[in-house]
């Protein structure tokens, strides 16, 4: 019995020694429990850094940030006696209000999630008193972006919620669910910079899931850093001109600063209100712009792929030139048993064939670089001086993006031997079989971008930097490096100058002199006539002026507006105007491309 006595009293220390130890790992050496304990009464809450702001190139704000307000829902901790109440407060049916509850359960029971998004100030102004009466239901400050001119549509972006692939995507795991990310444009390209970077504030909260102050006087608080501003090389007055001018066409218009490569304007028609994808409406929205047969969401100054057309032909003839098959004075007759021609002249050197756009001069130009007999063998002596010559063509920052600080650029097509040798499905064949190229027609494709930076390079005499819309970052006031440094092409300066003549040539008394000549401004100018069949042709201009020391180069295209000499002449000469006066002193021609009535 004694025995029995002893065995029971050691039981229950035993017992009791395990209880003391647990409690003192629970209490003294595992944080675990303790945490717990804090979280029953701490709640993070998420700080949004403030996102930075777009200026043009003069300071005027082109895209700010406009405060909302994301009501946040802890299924747990709902308590809502009267719900038609709520929904009356919150401007949404019951039916909606089961629904979100049901979607925030499905998230998490325990962790808060977004239960009404993107409030605007005005509206959670009325209801944030009143909101504080219904437990379970919390506040977080967002800001949307706002766009004060409706304007620059296309290369701006947008912001959307971060989905599914984006956050796989997310290799520094910075984003989470819900949050926001530049989508397109600008923001997209720039989104590093401009995020910033999010804060948490740790709040101590009562029973009924009221703020009561901050958690250990704010000891794990973190303040937010907002992005980085953004000065951009956009004239802002300059673009609103440009879409002014682009109503009710499709097309572009591209103006690059040459000695920099700054994009003055960039105008991509049709376009839409920015506006439009901000704000609770992003998704309705978004489909209508996506389903509107005429494509506003396309950016085509960068994603548009024409043929060149006749503006092409002064690569050809610069290419010439290194390639010494030509000189200045070398003349060609124009043999329109050859290839159809237009205009009224005959036997041109190469001045007057840039000027009189001679199809007879440049398909035997080409043939001439193409084929300079290194090879005994025709189609092997094509092949290598088909390669040659697409080498020059590419120092041109044609056949590949250029690079420019927006995503999705396309690279247009220059064709090499490799394609045609897969075209013609390895059978052989010769410069008889391609020479459309030699005047910008058959599988030649550009980007309108391209064709602004080529009338850059032009104007420079022979080099260019990528063109990019962002001038300063941040305090740093510099561009990306790259966007700094000059690019070469591999025709020598003294080549251009017959070019630059030739573009002078066409404004003054060519096929540009009617609507793009300008009484005090000496503009240089190409038109371009491109084949659309069966619709009607579309009309290309490039133009730079003044001729000495150039500060704009221009590209248009417009589609179906026929001949280059109207439509693109004309828009191409009043962007000039606009940008180096402020204003046109050619009111007609204003009115001329507002009508649109261009094939009359």
């Amino acid at each position: 019995m004694n025995n029995r006595k002893y065995f029971i009293q050691l039981v229950f220390i035993l017992v009791g020694s395990i209880f003391l130890i647990k409690l003192f790992f629970i209490q003294v050496l595992d944080e675990n429990y303790k945490l717990a304990a804090q979280d029953n009464v701490m709640r993070p809450i998420i700080e949004y850094p403030y996102r930075g702001v777009i200026y043009d190139r003069n300071g005027s704000l082109i895209v700010h940030n406009t405060p909302v307000y994301d009501i946040m829902v802890v299924p747990k901790e709902v308590e809502v006696t009267d719900t038609l109440a709520l929904c009356n407060l919150l401007n949404i049916d019951k039916n909606d209000f089961i629904q979100k509850i049901e979607e925030a359960r499905d998230f998490s029971f325990v962790q808060p999630s977004v239960f009404l998004k993107q409030v605007p100030n005005h509206e959670f102004a009325k209801i944030q008193d009143q909101l504080t009466n219904y437990r379970g239901f919390t506040i977080v400050a967002r800001t949307i972006r706002n766009y004060p001119n409706q304007s620059l549509a296309n290369a701006l972006g947008y912001m959307r919620e971060i989905d599914k692939t984006g956050l796989e995507k997310d290799s520094a795991k910075y984003y989470k669910q819900g949050d926001y990310i530049g989508i397109k444009g600008i923001e997209e390209y720039y989104e590093n910079y401009l995020r910033g970077k999010r804060g948490v504030k740790f709040k101590m909260v009562n029973v009924s899931g009221l703020v009561k102050g901050s958690f250990k006087s704010g000891q794990w608080d973190t303040l937010s850093i907002p992005g980085q501003d953004l000065i951009s090389t956009i004239d802002l007055p300059l673009q609103q001109y440009g879409e002014k001018l682009m109503e009710g066409k499709s097309g572009s218009i591209v103006a690059i600063e040459p000695s920099t490569g700054e994009i003055l304007s960039l105008v991509s028609a049709p376009s839409y209100d920015p506006n439009t994808l901000a704000g609770r409406e992003f998704s309705t929205n978004f489909k209508l712009l996506s389903n509107d047969t005429l494509a506003p969401l396309f950016n085509r100054p960068l994603m548009a792929q024409y043929r060149p057309g006749s503006i092409f032909k002064i690569i050809q003839a610069m290419i010439a030139l290194q390639e010494g098959v030509i000189t200045p004075n070398t003349r060609i007759p124009c043999d329109r048993s050859i290839i159809g021609c237009h205009g009224d002249h005959y036997y041109e050197n190469l001045q007057g064939a840039i000027t009189h756009s001679c199809n007879p001069y440049f398909h035997n130009v080409l043939r001439r670089v193409v084929n300079q007999k290194v090879d005994p063998d025709v189609y092997n002596d094509t092949k290598i001086g088909l390669d040659k010559w697409r080498e020059h063509v590419a120092s041109f920052g044609l056949g590949a993006s250029l690079g420019v600080d927006l995503p999705n650029e396309k690279e247009g097509l220059i064709p090499n031997s490799a394609y045609y040798d897969k075209a013609y499905r390895n059978r052989p064949w010769k410069y008889s079989n391609i020479y459309s190229i030699a005047i910008g027609e058959g599988e030649n494709l550009v980007v309108p971008i391209q064709m602004a930076n080529f009338a850059a390079i032009v104007a420079n005499r022979g080099f260019y930097y990528i063109p990019h819309l962002i001038k300063s970052i941040g305090e740093d006031n510099e561009p990306l490096q790259k966007y700094r440094e000059k690019k070469y092409t591999t025709v020598d300066p003294e080549h251009f100058n017959v070019a630059v003549e030739a573009m002078a040539q066409v404004v003054r008394s060519g096929t540009g002199q009617y609507r793009a000549k300008l009484a005090n401004i000496e503009v240089c100018g190409k038109t371009g006539t491109v084949q659309n069949d069966p619709l009607p042709d579309h009309s290309v201009f490039i133009a730079f002026a003044p001729k000495d020391d150039p500060k704009i180069a221009v590209s248009v295209y417009v589609e179906d507006a026929g001949q280059g000499a109207r439509a693109a002449a004309s828009i191409a000469s009043l962007m000039i105007e606009k940008y180096l006066i402020g204003h046109t002193e050619r009111p007609h021609i204003e009115d001329y491309v507002l009508r649109g009535k261009f094939l009359y």
